[in-house]
């Protein structure tokens, strides 16, 4: 299948990192895949919630910046809105897979995902330059060995009846099928969201989906540790 932007089937969007992009965040992040761009910063407060006692935890707060979109997007002045809040938890769920947070000090690691260009696939793009950002900040704690595992998330989905990776919007919108996929280095699933938003798919391509994501997922490894050692 060649697709309306000239990939194959198989092929990422065009994935870069943009490491050192605010001065005073502890590390930050524009992560691109494609059109889509997506700052993570990476904040510390020497304090913790106080039902973690004391133990360090990792946080992630989203949003998609007024002109990410073709209509302006309004702040979350009320407070996050549900999608928001969703893949909120999804971030932090999957950045704290990838550390031992009993290895940091009495620290809250805050990462703010802003999306500056939405093209699809935001909260992968989110996911995959936050662990880039963890990775870069746990130098200042001389905690390196914290970062036990790495993740990274790609879109997967069924458009026109075949099974594509890394979806734009013009895919995503139209697609029978739409699935997000985090995985670890292991590798190993952190979550799988997928949904039938025409006919129901079946386990054959399911599984597809799920090896076209692990072999992208695999290419993005690559890209994070160049990043991370830039």
């Amino acid at each position: 299948m060649m697709r309306s932007d000239g990939r194959n089937a198989n092929q990422l969007r065009a994935v870069t990192f943009e490491v050192d992009a605010q001065r005073n965040a502890l590390s930050s992040v524009i992560t691109r895949f494609g059109n889509t761009r997506v700052l993570t910063a990476v904040s510390v407060q020497h304090k913790t919630p106080a039902w973690r006692d004391g133990n360090a935890w990792i946080t992630a707060e989203y949003a998609m910046l007024p002109g990410s979109s073709t209509e302006r997007i309004n702040r979350d002045r009320k407070g996050a809105s549900g999608r928001s809040t969703e893949i909120e938890r999804l971030i932090g769920r999957s950045l704290r897979c990838a550390v031992d947070l009993a290895l940091l000090p009495p620290v809250t690691l805050t990462i703010d995902c802003d999306v500056i260009d939405a093209d699809g696939g935001t909260r992968t793009a989110a996911i995959t330059g936050a662990w880039v950002a963890l990775a870069r900040a746990l130098t200042h704690f001389e905690a390196t060995e914290a970062l036990t595992r790495q993740i990274a998330a790609v879109s997967v989905g069924i458009v026109d009846g075949e099974c594509v990776l890394d979806l734009p919007y013009a895919e995503d919108v139209r697609a029978d099928t739409d699935m997000n996929v985090v995985m670890t280095d292991a590798p190993a699933f952190v979550e799988v969201q997928g949904t039938a938003e025409g006919a129901p798919f079946d386990r054959g391509a399911l599984a597809t989906l799920l090896d076209l994501a692990a072999a992208g997922i695999g290419e993005l490894f690559t890209l994070q540790q160049a990043a991370v050692n830039a």
